[in-house]
């Protein structure tokens, strides 16, 4: 009987490492989504300073355009120092909406929307946007992952009792989901 009991002893021990070890896992998973949203956006940040100086030289007069996404720039930034999801998720929004703001102007630029240097540009960040969408999409797939792995049970009693956290989703306000009126942004 005493080896019966040892043999269960072990075994439910083995369980818990082994589900233990699968939750770090996850959890460092949510970690690496969220870093990897963080380096496409810094990378973002980088290469957008080059397009406002690209736009700068064909259109001094529309200084309002390149602040809003100056400062929709430093928005994100700052959520990304927050850690926060729901800032983050804001501040993105900004930035998306004054970069369309920014390419609709660049409608009536004609040397502008035919300089080299600006389509560049305008199709890296296009890239970059694509990505950062594939990464947010990775990153709510890995909290959804952490969320019903410490939700289930067994493995609920494991991660109640090393206390694994919820992550949050990165989710957007019902207004910054709808279609854009692209003819509004053109005659803006």
């Amino acid at each position: 009987m005493p080896i019966v009991l040892l043999v269960i002893g072990v075994m439910v021990l083995l369980y818990i490492i082994t589900v233990y070890n699968s939750l770090i896992t996850i959890r460092h998973n949510v970690e690496k989504a969220w870093s990897n949203i963080d380096v496409l956006l810094k990378q973002r940040n980088e290469e957008l300073p080059k397009l406002i100086d690209t736009c700068k030289a064909y259109m001094a007069h529309e200084s309002q355009t390149l602040e809003k996404v100056v400062q929709a720039r430093m928005g994100v930034t700052q959520a990304l120092k927050s850690h926060s999801a729901v800032e983050l998720s804001q501040a993105e929004s900004s930035l998306l909406s004054s970069i369309g703001g920014l390419y609709a102007v660049a409608e009536n630029y004609p040397d502008l929307k035919s300089n080299q240097t600006f389509l560049n540009l305008q199709q890296r960040i296009t890239g970059l946007e694509n990505q950062i969408a594939d990464r947010r999409e990775f990153y709510n797939d890995s909290v959804n992952v952490n969320n019903v792995r410490i939700a289930q049970f067994p493995d609920l009693i494991v991660a109640r009792l090393f206390n694994f956290q919820r992550a949050d989703l990165l989710q957007f306000a019902a207004d910054e989901l709808k279609d854009v009126d692209v003819s509004a942004r053109f005659n803006a």
